[in-house]
């Protein structure tokens, strides 16, 4: 059976020190930093998913900046992307609210079928807690979000997560696509080749 393969756009929306950075780093190369500088702009990785048995699904990511003063940058990097990250602070009482109106941003703004995970990040910081885990995860089901609690200096729920967003990717599209595209090259071929000057 041979190997299916799709390439999908990723782009991660949250306030400035939620672990944005941390969260792709620990997906990307496994790796934690206790300190690490704000991106600037956004940042650009790519990594794959193995989608058993045979299905690779490959995330071009895009890693926004937080700070206010890059918000206006967001619709450049959303646009056209297939699936987002909205990441928030567990650990700070204001945080969600700021992931609730970028999840409403990207439901008005993004395209239609984007599938949007929340991620509440700092999960390993269980005793500094102020988001309620019901509130967040009933708020994540109200609006047709994926939610995870993750932590990107363990790596608790990383990988489960972008796993599970990989699951929901329009691969079948991809692939009709694809087929599409391949007909059109063979028949232009073939026209060339019996002499037409399409």
């Amino acid at each position: 059976m041979s190997e299916r393969f799709a390439q999908f756009k990723l782009v991660l929306l949250g306030e400035s020190a939620v672990g944005k950075s941390s969260l792709v780093n620990r997906f990307a190369k496994d790796r934690f930093d206790e300190f690490r500088q704000s991106t600037i702009g956004a940042a650009f990785l790519t990594q794959s998913v193995r989608l058993e048995p045979d299905t690779v699904i490959k995330f071009e990511i895009w890693d926004t900046a937080g700070q206010e003063r890059y918000k206006s940058l967001a619709p450049m990097y959303y646009r056209n992307a297939n699936c987002a990250v909205v990441v928030f602070d567990l650990t700070s009482s204001t945080s969600l609210g700021r992931a609730k109106s970028w999840v409403k941003e990207l439901q008005l703004q993004a395209s239609d079928n984007i599938v949007i995970a929340l991620a509440a990040n700092k999960a390993d910081l269980t005793s500094k807690r102020q988001v309620d885990r019901e509130e967040a995860a009933e708020y994540a089901r109200e609006a047709g979000l994926l939610y995870f609690e993750t932590s990107a200096k363990t790596g608790e729920s990383v990988k489960e997560m972008f796993k599970a967003i990989a699951e929901r990717m329009p691969i079948e599209d991809v692939e009709r696509e694809r087929e599409r595209a391949e007909r059109r090259a063979l028949d232009l071929n073939r026209a060339q080749q019996n002499g037409c000057a399409c």
